[in-house]
């Protein structure tokens, strides 16, 4: 007489029932789910201290029996679940593309984007900033606090993560950047309001010519800065003022407006102006 040997489930026919009981658990009420999950609970860790002490002890030389049984995928699907296996780990490159798809619509909101250049073994991996993010003034901190983090959180072997060919571009025609050493600067004071009409702890936008300003006052000093932010030169006037800190309305890079200082980006700051009051009147240093 031959006996048939039953046809073992397959891995999702099992998950399916499983599901299933599931369903029909979180239909009842609270106290009978807590019976169902404590009795869950503790076959589970039955089944997991009975795994741990096979694998604890067997032989040395049965290890490649073992490493056979988890080519299986019930028991690794088992084995995993109790975290008795690691999951295979992804190649560097897998993993350097998924912390870079982590970053992209970030980036992406902000104009920009980044590639992968190169891995330099064993530790350093080569970006490139692409877009407005390639010229942003803010870059370094994209870099080091987007990006680097990223790729160090999926991959814990990389220790630097360099941007190449990332120096910021000026346009020579329409710089806010202007050499001192430059002999064709020209300089003139122009009235820009009175000092009641800048209301104090707030922000007042003027336009001279084609430059947008702002003037701040606390007290009886005035600051005058350039009315774009450093990250993307979005107007920075109506952003919210407090406790002397001007938040950009659009992507809430901070300024101290006593200083220009970039709160979000400390080696950056908001270009300062010259500042005069004569007569209650505001006037403002401006170069040809």
């Amino acid at each position: 007489m031959i006996t048939q040997i039953p046809q073992t489930p397959t891995l999702e026919e099992l998950v399916q029932e499983i599901n299933r009981f599931e369903a029909i658990i979180s239909e009842w009420d609270e106290s009978q789910r807590c019976v169902a999950v404590g009795l869950k609970r503790a076959i589970e860790a039955l089944h997991k201290a009975a795994l741990t002490n096979l694998i604890k002890n067997l032989k040395q030389e049965s290890m490649s029996a073992l490493r056979h049984a988890v080519a299986d995928e019930l028991v690794y699907a088992v084995l995993l679940y109790h975290d008795l296996v690691k999951p295979p780990t992804p190649p560097l490159l897998e993993r350097i593309q998924i912390a870079l798809e982590e970053v992209r619509p970030g980036l992406k909101s902000h104009n920009g984007d980044v590639e992968l250049v190169a891995i330099k073994p064993p530790d350093i991996v080569e970006v490139k900033l692409i877009g407005t993010c390639s010229s942003c003034p803010a870059s370094t901190l994209t870099l080091s606090q987007g990006i680097e983090q990223a790729i160090k959180k999926h991959c814990p072997e990389i220790t630097q993560v360099v941007a190449v060919n990332n120096s910021p571009v000026v346009n020579p025609t329409n710089s806010s950047v202007i050499s001192p050493f430059s002999s064709t600067i020209e300089t003139y004071w122009v009235k820009v309001a009175t000092v009641n009409e800048v209301t104090e702890s707030s922000v007042l936008a003027v336009q001279i010519a084609d430059k947008s300003l702002i003037l701040y006052r606390q007290g009886d000093n005035i600051t005058c800065y350039r009315n774009a932010c450093t990250h993307l030169g979005y107007p920075l006037d109506r952003g919210k003022v407090e406790n002397a800190i001007l938040t950009c309305p659009v992507h809430e890079f901070q300024y101290n407006l006593e200083t220009g200082e970039c709160l979000t980006a400390p080696e950056v700051f908001l270009q300062l102006y010259e500042v005069r009051i004569k007569s209650d009147n505001v006037f403002v240093k401006m170069q040809n």
